[in-house]
């Protein structure tokens, strides 16, 4: 407690606090009048939103105040103000604003508020100097009598006196304790009246939240759109361009195939090769889309055919106690499918490991190789897309690769969204 800076920040605030406290009432009580008063003559009008304007920016310094004594951090309750140039219309939403006349009943209120912590503080600290300092006072004086009413004690020399520097001691425990409750009761206050309402943390919250499922929202359709021109460059480019030239070698094997059976023999056998190749691409490509072992038998034998088709050996854990959504299963799969083609291309790796586990209501999917690291989420590539496909249920992507290694890549899905 005597090493806390709270508790002498709160100290050093409480003391000056009441000099604040008398100035906005003076400022407020007399300027209130005046402005009422001047109405008659609408002079009083300028000056009353003059004084708003005063005891707003007055609002903000105790905002900023309370942080640095009490470490209280109290969000600005007040309403946008309307875009553009007019002067007449943000004043009027300026008083109309709640928070501003919470901000006058603070600060209106801070003087008797401040008074009675000014007092109390004073007290306690007053005897703490008192007996904490009492054998300087004895060696200034010649002797102090300590009177309590019913008993009374002489102090003579310093030596008598310095037994009651230890209650002095115990009193500054016992006074840093009293600040340290006022400067709750204090910061509760600050925060009650300078602070926004329970409706407007809620808007602001549910604001928020609707701009991060509109981003999310926008982030999957980016990727869905990403991955639909993927199938179809990867389609006509693959296994189109296979086709097509099984259909030549057949058509030229059939033309051959009366003048030169050998010929057409080779062809067809060719195009049998080509065939089984559009057959292997189409496969892989639609394991790409969705593969038919994740829809018929869960993760782990997906997770573990990804792992025995892996360049490098691959641990695969998976404690899952019932299967998560499908579109959990898809997103915490193309995961691991990534990363692993990732550590084939890149990591240079030995060995990695995959975990997925339920933590709470979340699936964890973490990805580990023991590669050169310096893995980065770029704008466009593979990570970023995994960033995308999480997000589109409230999930995220943690990228950890220092230069040298180890690969991290941590995925927190949603089991519900």
């Amino acid at each position: 407690m005597v090493r806390s800076s709270l508790s002498w920040r709160s100290a050093i605030y409480l003391a000056v606090s009441l000099a604040f406290g008398l100035s906005w009432f003076i400022v407020l009580t007399v300027g209130t009048a005046l402005s009422l008063g001047l109405l008659i003559i609408w002079v009083g009008i300028p000056l009353g939103l003059l004084l708003m304007i005063a005891w707003r920016g007055g609002a903000m310094l105790e905002r900023l105040l309370a942080k640095a004594a009490f470490g209280v951090d109290i969000p600005t309750p007040y309403r946008q103000m309307p875009k553009g140039g007019n002067p007449l219309r943000k004043l009027r939403v300026l008083a109309a604003d709640p928070a501003t006349w919470k901000d006058f009943a603070y600060l209106v209120l801070l003087f008797p508020i401040s008074l009675v912590e000014f007092v109390v503080s004073m007290v306690v600290w007053a005897a703490t100097a008192t007996f904490l300092f009492l054998p300087v006072w004895v060696l200034v004086d010649g002797g102090v009598e300590i009177n309590f009413g019913v008993w009374a004690y002489w102090a003579g020399n310093p030596l008598t006196a310095l037994p009651w520097s230890v209650v002095g001691f115990g009193l500054m425990l016992l006074a840093l304790y009293v600040t340290r409750a006022i400067a709750i009761g204090h910061a509760f206050y600050a925060r009650l009246l300078l602070g926004p309402s329970r409706s407007q943390i809620e808007n602001r919250e549910l604001r928020a939240r609707t701009e991060h499922l509109q981003a999310s929202r926008a982030r999957g359709v980016d990727a869905v759109e990403a991955e639909r021109r993927r199938i179809e460059r990867d389609l006509h480019d693959g296994a189109q361009q296979r086709l097509l030239a099984v259909a030549m070698d057949i058509g030229r094997a059939r033309a051959k195939l009366e003048d030169d059976p050998d010929g057409a023999r080779t062809l067809i056998e060719q195009a049998h090769a080509g065939t089984k190749e559009a057959i292997s691409e189409l496969r892989d490509l639609a394991r790409g889309i969705y593969p038919a072992i994740l829809t018929d038998r869960g993760l782990d034998p997906a997770l573990s055919g990804l792992a025995g088709r892996a360049p490098v050996p691959v641990e695969v854990e998976v404690d899952l106690p019932e299967r998560p959504p499908a579109a959990v299963e898809s997103i915490a799969y193309f995961i691991v499918a990534e990363s692993l083609a990732n550590i084939a291309k890149y990591a240079r790796a030995t060995r990695a490991s995959v975990r997925v586990v339920q933590e709470e209501g979340w699936v964890v999917v973490e990805v580990i190789d023991n590669g050169v690291g310096g893995a980065v989420a770029q704008p466009d590539g593979g990570l970023a897309g995994l960033a995308d496909r999480a997000a589109t249920i409230d999930g995220m992507l943690i990228v950890d690769s220092p230069p040298g290694g180890p690969t991290i890549i941590r995925a927190d899905l949603p089991c519900s969204w």
